[in-house]
């Protein structure tokens, strides 16, 4: 029988979207289901901030009555506007291994966009920066962490035949932190701290860092990514919609604040014990016990894996070492607390700079995934 496509127009339909993903992958044990209340809210105009720069579309593919695939298609008019594209981008694609599937789920996005002005289809990625981004094109053996998308092999020949080529490539290290920072990585971290007259502030809450700081924190974050692949400026909405959604989550031992001697906050590093077997545990699905193995997992005095999510600095202190200094703060607490291995998030390939401080430790490349483009 012939792939139906149906636009999702409803709630109830918006929950099948995001339940397809993690139904498709119940069997495999290196996915990581999604929060579905984060999901939800991320499609929830109300409640995502980003909707006030983006407009999108969401698509379900049926056979037999049968959910059998579902992309995202989404126009982020203020990236378009910042890199003078065109670009309509994919995201949320799942699908069976089927090529008929898969190319009615890129067409029913490629005219979508093309209707609306667009003369590129790029993807996968999401609505911003802090959405999932880049297919799996290595690494399929390991865990996903919760911040970094999963899917199958397959997709990967599904792209290409569709006519899709690469246009960034991140990867991904594993990092095995030894009992004692390496020396030559401490000398780095006490010259950066005399040359730049900065220190840490070990802040102990959200509510302690908001009250000292404002939300420079976030200005940090938002200009220092303004090089990176797909940038989009934060809206001063997405900026508190980002740190009232994250940061009360937070173990404190792991946010690192840099100041100078204004007390400006000029960089940011953040990271988190990783949750991905407690949202395997319950499925994406906070209740009626989710919630229990989601805390347990967050406040455990012991772990043997850590997400590192931001390393961040302010465009002025770039390229005088902060980073050594943000990774020096953060490598007691990984011995305090156990931690065996590190995982980076996705890093440009081109991005040799932030490449270069790992090669200090006991390491891999063991990830790389692909942002792909086509002309519509």
């Amino acid at each position: 029988m012939a792939v139906e496509i149906k636009q999702i127009i409803s709630r109830r339909d918006l929950k099948k979207f995001i339940l397809f993903g993690n139904d498709l992958y119940k069997d495999n044990e290196n996915f990581c289901p999604q929060l579905i209340s984060d999901e939800l809210n991320v499609f929830d105009a109300k409640i995502n901030p980003a909707h006030e720069v983006c407009e999108h579309v969401l698509f379900m593919a049926y056979r037999d009555l049968q959910p059998v695939g579902r992309i995202a298609g989404i126009i982020n008019h203020a990236a378009n506007e910042k890199w003078n594209v065109k670009k309509v981008r994919f995201g949320w694609m799942d699908f069976i291994d089927d090529k008929e599937v898969s190319f009615a789920l890129l067409d029913a996005v490629s005219e979508w966009g093309k209707s609306k002005g667009m003369d590129r289809l790029n993807g996968p990625v999401g609505m911003t920066d802090f959405d999932h981004q880049g297919l799996l094109i290595e690494g399929f053996e390991y865990l996903a962490p919760m911040a970094s998308l999963y899917n199958y092999p397959y997709y990967i020949q599904h792209m290409v035949e569709y006519g899709l080529t690469k246009e960034a490539d991140w990867i991904e290290y594993q990092i095995y932190p030894p009992a004692e920072l390496p020396e030559r990585f401490a000398r780095m971290d006490k010259i950066v701290r005399e040359r730049t007259n900065v220190r840490v502030d070990k802040v102990k809450s959200c509510k302690e860092l908001v009250k000292k700081y404002g939300m420079q924190y976030m200005d940090v974050i938002d200009v220092a990514y303004q090089k990176l692949y797909n940038f989009q400026p934060l809206t001063e909405r997405q900026k508190k919609y980002y740190c009232d959604s994250y940061f009360p989550l937070l173990n404190f031992d792991f946010v690192t604040v840099v100041v100078n001697e204004k007390d400006e906050v000029v960089a940011v590093g953040v990271g988190m014990p990783d949750i991905s077997q407690a949202l395997r545990k319950c499925n994406g699905r906070l209740f009626p016990f989710g919630w229990y193995h989601m805390l347990k997992a967050l406040h455990a005095k012991q772990m043997e894996a850590f997400d590192l999510l931001i390393i961040a600095v302010r465009p002025d202190y770039q390229d005088r070492g902060l980073n050594a200094v943000i990774i020096a703060d953060q490598h007691p607490y990984f011995v305090k607390y156990g931690i065996k291995r590190v995982e980076t998030t996705s890093i440009l390939e081109t991005n040799t700079k932030n490449q270069s401080h790992w090669e200090m430790f006991p390491h891999k490349i063991h990830k790389r995934r692909r942002a792909y483009i086509k002309e519509i």
